[in-house]
């Protein structure tokens, strides 16, 4: 059985309530089901339409077996609330289910002394890479932009074997906006509480899509 319900989150100053994505709970039996038949059932779960008298199996489109590769299925963006759920979409991702997971993590009331501290922005690239096993291609980037107070902030990118990973840091609102996106599969649950970890936020919303 899934379950779904949507919650408000109060927003960064100025910005009013933020409607979350709804949240998927999930009934997984982890001494039950095996690693596969988890990541399949999350496909399916999630990604049904809900209609009733559609029978249609997601997960049937996901099974790696060189004819029906991520060919239709999950697209998002979904929300993911705990590393279960995350470990489930990285499960998925090895079974084929999508080319690359595109994560967006907003991480809200971060120390203003980390988030303007370019080295300290470096330091977390670093250390990001070696907890999801990303292979860093190149220097990271730290460029301060911004003229207007609202906007002006660190921007950040970092290119990968894999693909990028990039953010924005806003001095104003004290708050990173984060994305990763790579064809290699790793626990975006992982990366978000890392992150809000690392730069001491009060709150943080991840959002997920499925790149084919």
């Amino acid at each position: 059985m899934m379950t779904k319900k949507k919650k408000r989150i109060s927003g960064a100053k100025g910005m009013g309530n933020r409607e979350v994505f709804p949240v998927v709970e999930m009934d997984f039996d982890a001494e039950r089901m095996s690693r596969k038949q988890r990541s399949l059932k999350f496909s399916k779960e999630v990604h049904k339409k809900g209609n009733p008298e559609d029978e249609l199996d997601f997960a049937d489109d996901y099974t790696g077996d060189g004819e029906t590769q991520y060919r239709e299925g999950p697209a998002g963006p979904f929300a993911v609330n705990s590393l279960f759920e995350g470990e489930a979409i990285k499960e998925q991702m090895e079974n084929e289910a999508c080319w690359g997971l595109a994560s967006a993590v907003d991480i809200y009331g971060c120390d203003p002394d980390l988030i303007r501290n370019a080295e300290a922005i470096k330091r977390f690239v670093v250390e990001l890479c070696d907890l999801i096993d990303m292979k860093r291609f190149g220097e990271t980037q730290v460029v301060h932009f911004g003229e207007d107070e609202k906007v002006a902030g660190y921007s950040m990118v970092q290119l990968i074997e894999t693909s990028l990973i990039s953010a924005h840091f806003a001095n104003l609102t004290k708050t990173v906006y984060l994305d990763v996106f790579s064809c290699k599969s790793y626990n975006p649950q992982l990366v978000r509480q890392f992150a809000e970890n690392f730069f001491k936020g009060s709150e943080s919303n991840l959002q997920v899509s499925m790149r084919r």
